[in-house]
C-alpha cells in the first residue's frame, strides 16, 4: 500500500480579530500620527487663541521658518544618500557676512550680492564634497569640520565684527554701500500679500520635490542612500552623486543665508547659529510623516511647519523662550519614535 503525501504548503494562520485590529491601528497611527499631531496643535493654537487665526500671523509664521526649512531641504538631500549636512548653518551665516561685505563695503548691487553668496555656498559644498568623496572622511565629521573653519573664516572676512551701513572701518575710513531696497524685498517684500521668503521656500520645496521623487537622479540619490556598496557594482558613480548632494545643500543653504540678510539687515557675525539645530530637526521630524521612515521633501516642509506652528503658538501664549526648547525637543522625539520604533515593530 503507497502512501501519499500533501505537497501543498500551510497557509499562514489568519491573526485573530484583536490583534489584526491593533495592527490595523498601528499602522494607521504609524502613516497619520504625525500629520494629525500638527493638525491638533494648530486647531489648539487657532481656537484659544484668536489672534492666531488671523492671516497676517500664519504668513509670519510661514515667513518665521522659510529659513530653516530650506536649509532643512539640503539635510534631506544630504540624509538621502545616507549622510548629513552639518554645515548649513555655518553656510546661512557665511552667506549673511558675504552680501554684507558685497553691498555695504565694497558699494555693489543687490545682484552680485546675491551671485557672490550662491557662489560661496556652492564652495563650500564642493569642501564638503572633497573632504567626503575624495578624503574618505566621514560626512557628519566632514561637515563638522567645515562648519568650524566657516565659522572662524567669516569672522577674519568681517574683522570679527558685524558689518552695518556707515560703520567705521579698520582704516578710519566709513563703509561706503548699504543693503539696496531690492535686495531687503527677498524677505520684506510680498507678491500678492504673499511674504516673498515664503513664496522661495514654495518654490524650492516643489523643485526639490521634483528632483527627488520625479526624476532618475533623485532615485539614484536614495538607491545610494540605501546601499552604497550595491548601487556602485550597479555601474552608479556613487561618489559624483553624493558630491551632488552636498553641493545643492550648500546652494540652499546660502539661499537661506539670502533670506536671513534681507530679514536682518546686516552682517550679523552670529547670523545662522541657530539654523543648523533646527534644520536638522525638520528634516528628521520630516522621515515620520506618512510612516514612509525615510529623508522626503514634503516630511521636511511639514516638520517646517509645525515647528512654525509651536513656536508661534507658544509665543502668543506668552510661554518664555526655554519653555519652546523643550517643547519642540519633545515634538521631535516623538517623531522619531513614529519613524524608527513603531515602524520597526511594524514591520518586524
Amino acid at each position: 500500500m503507497t502512501t501519499t503525501h500533501s505537497t501543498e504548503v500551510p497557509t499562514k494562520a489568519a491573526l485573530p480579530p484583536a490583534t489584526s485590529t491593533a495592527v490595523r491601528v498601528q499602522n494607521v497611527v504609524i502613516k497619520y500620527g504625525f500629520i494629525l499631531v500638527t493638525v491638533v496643535l494648530f486647531l489648539y493654537f487657532a481656537l484659544s487663541e484668536g489672534s492666531f487665526r488671523e492671516s497676517a500671523t500664519l504668513l509670519d509664521t510661514l515667513r518665521y521658518v522659510s529659513v530653516a526649512a530650506i536649509l532643512g531641504l539640503g539635510v534631506t538631500l544630504t540624509m538621502a544618500v545616507g549622510g548629513m549636512d552639518m554645515s548649513v548653518g555655518a553656510v546661512a551665516g557665511l552667506g549673511v557676512s558675504v552680501a554684507a561685505q558685497t553691498m555695504v563695503v565694497h558699494n555693489q548691487v543687490g545682484t552680485v550680492a546675491i551671485l557672490a553668496v550662491l557662489a560661496a555656498g556652492a564652495l563650500a559644498g564642493l569642501l564638503n564634497a572633497l573632504l567626503i568623496v575624495v578624503l574618505k572622511i566621514p560626512d557628519m565629521l566632514a561637515t563638522l569640520g567645515t562648519m568650524f573653519v566657516i565659522q572662524g573664516g567669516k569672522l577674519i572676512l568681517v574683522d570679527g565684527q558685524s558689518i552695518t551701513p556707515g560703520m567705521t572701518m579698520s582704516d578710519g575710513s566709513t563703509a561706503p554701500g548699504r543693503f539696496t531696497d531690492g535686495f531687503l524685498r527677498i524677505d520684506r517684500g510680498t507678491v500678492l500679500g504673499v511674504p516673498v521668503s515664503v513664496l522661495i521656500f514654495g518654490g524650492l520645496t516643489v523643485l526639490a520635490w521634483v528632483f527627488l521623487a520625479r526624476t532618475r537622479w533623485g532615485r539614484i540619490l536614495y538607491a545610494i542612500g540605501a546601499n552604497p556598496e550595491a548601487s556602485r557594482l550597479a555601474g552608479i558613480r556613487v561618489g559624483a552623486y553624493r558630491a551632488l548632494a552636498y553641493v545643492i545643500s550648500g546652494v540652499l543653504a546660502s539661499v537661506g543665508g539670502l533670506i536671513l540678510a534681507s530679514r536682518i539687515g546686516q552682517g550679523d557675525v552670529s547670523a545662522g547659529t541657530s539654523q543648523l539645530l533646527e534644520a536638522v530637526a525638520v528634516a528628521l521630524v520630516g522621515t515620520s510623516v506618512l510612516g514612509r521612515g525615510r529623508p522626503n521633501v514634503w516630511g521636511t516642509a511639514l516638520g517646517a511647519v509645525l515647528i512654525g506652528i509651536i513656536t508661534t503658538g507658544l509665543t502668543i501664549k506668552g510661554l518664555p523662550y526655554y519653555t519652546q526648547d523643550v517643547v519642540e525637543g519633545a515634538v521631535l522625539i516623538l517623531a522619531l519614535v513614529f519613524s524608527f520604533t513603531l515602524s520597526k515593530r511594524r514591520t518586524s
